[in-house]
């Protein structure tokens, strides 16, 4: 499973809101939704928060065990 628990707080030590990433940089509401639930997003999109961030995909993710595999 994913996780995007990385990002909030690489956004925390940055300073970037998701206000910030919705109306400055073009991020969608829904989007930000399916970060929050920790649902599937694309490469596009870690690669434009990357660049946004100037972080790596690791300072946006982490994998996790599935506790029920």
């Amino acid at each position: 499973m994913v996780s995007y628990n990385p990002l909030w707080r690489t956004m925390k030590e940055r300073g970037v809101t998701t206000y910030t990433l919705i109306y400055k940089h073009g991020f969608s509401a829904y989007t930000i939704t399916n970060l929050r639930r920790n649902k599937s997003i694309t490469v596009n999109t870690i690669e434009k928060l990357c660049t946004v961030l100037n972080c790596t995909p690791n300072d946006i993710l982490e994998f996790v065990k599935d506790e029920q595999s």
